[in-house]
């Protein structure tokens, strides 16, 4: 505050009540922040934690309500990583709980990774991890709750050649064949899809759906179109997010295609909103992950600019993962620094949204 502003208070005080003083100097300190159209809360899951990096975190509506995932330990790939989880409880998230570790049967103990929790339409929450020395030989591993996430039963190893979804949650087809978006980066950066008709029980897998040269992808989002059609768009190599198609409900894939929004070989989500509409959360940057955006879309190809979730130079706010709850809201669940896990809540019809021309954000 400056001397002028001092001096305007000192003659003013005789004039206003104590407490207009009070909110003038509160305004002058502190100027109002007006919030983005569509926010309604923003927060961290956790202030404090026994761990102090955490990373790829996922979220889950359950009949007790919601559950958010994601591993912590002293960095990304250390032996000590573990899958960690919190549940909404009245309004308040619960202490963050190690729910999955890397310890095998001979005492060897490897890091966890890409937690991924989805509640069916009917049985036990799923959650699925990666466990192993680091993405090109990592396994799939899986844990049932039938308590909302309360207590899991113990560890199963999926079978051979089974990933599960690599980051970003499975859908649930008309049939109540669940399928899981899903990539491997022991041959290049190849996605495929996996899907099981039993709740889990049993697998199967399409072949890679590219070469891992041409296009570099992995770590796909699955949206939903009129007719039957599905789409898949996810994270590359080739600074831009990838698109391809499925008129078969994901048993077959057409070409991998770039699409027209950027992206700085970082983990994206998006979702298929109950008006049809597309959310999409990523980093609209070719570089770095300084930058958090949402953008929606009528069709899966022409998205227009929301709002920015996060924005400061040299900081990282990265792997979203994102859900429509039965209440029409969204929540947004992301990597914040690398220490800690923020969620957002979007009313998506108070969305002000404006056209991206050939991709670019505007403003």
């Amino acid at each position: 505050m400056g001397g002028d502003d001092r001096v305007f208070l000192r003659d003013m005080r005789h004039l206003l009540p104590q407490s207009l003083i009070l909110l003038a100097l509160a305004l002058i300190v502190t100027p109002l922040v007006a919030a983005e159209p569509g926010v309604i809360s923003s927060e961290f899951i956790y202030d404090n934690a026994p761990f102090p990096q955490c990373h790829a975190s996922t979220i889950a509506e359950t009949p007790a309500g919601l559950v958010a995932a994601w591993f912590g330990g002293t960095g990304e790939g250390k032996s000590d990583v573990n899958i960690w989880s919190a549940r909404l409880v009245d309004g308040k998230w619960t202490a963050p709980t190690s729910v999955a570790d890397g310890v095998q049967s001979d005492g060897k103990r490897h890091p966890c990774w890409n937690p991924v929790l989805f509640q069916p339409k009917t049985g036990p929450l799923l959650l699925f991890y990666k466990v192993g020395p680091s993405p090109s030989k990592w396994w799939g591993m899986l844990r049932t709750s039938e308590d909302s996430g309360k207590t899991w039963s113990d560890a199963r190893r999926l079978p051979e050649g089974i990933l599960g979804p690599i980051k970003n949650k499975p859908v649930q087809l008309a049939d109540g064949t669940i399928l899981c978006p899903t990539s491997s980066e022991h041959d290049g950066w190849r996605v495929h899809f996996e899907r099981s008709a039993d709740g889990g029980k049993t697998w199967t897998a399409t072949a890679p759906i590219n070469d891992g040269k041409t296009i570099g992808a992995i770590q796909p989002s699955i949206l939903f179109h009129p007719g039957g059609r599905l789409e898949a768009i996810g994270r590359t190599r080739q600074k831009q997010i990838f698109e391809t198609w499925s008129a078969d409900n994901g048993l077959s894939w057409g070409p991998m295609t770039l699409g027209v929004l950027p992206n700085p070989n970082s983990g994206i989500d998006a979702a298929t909103l109950k008006d049809g509409r597309f959310l999409l959360v990523y980093n609209h940057t070719a570089g770095g992950r300084a930058i958090l955006n949402v953008a929606v879309s009528d069709d899966g190809k022409t998205w227009q600019a929301a709002l920015v979730l996060e924005k400061d130079a040299g900081k990282e706010f990265s792997y979203p993962a994102v859900i429509q709850s039965a209440d029409g809201l969204i929540h947004i669940t992301y990597t914040w620094h690398r220490t800690r896990v923020k969620h957002v809540v979007l009313d998506p019809a108070k969305l002000v949204l404006k056209p991206m021309a050939n991709g670019q954000w505007p403003g």
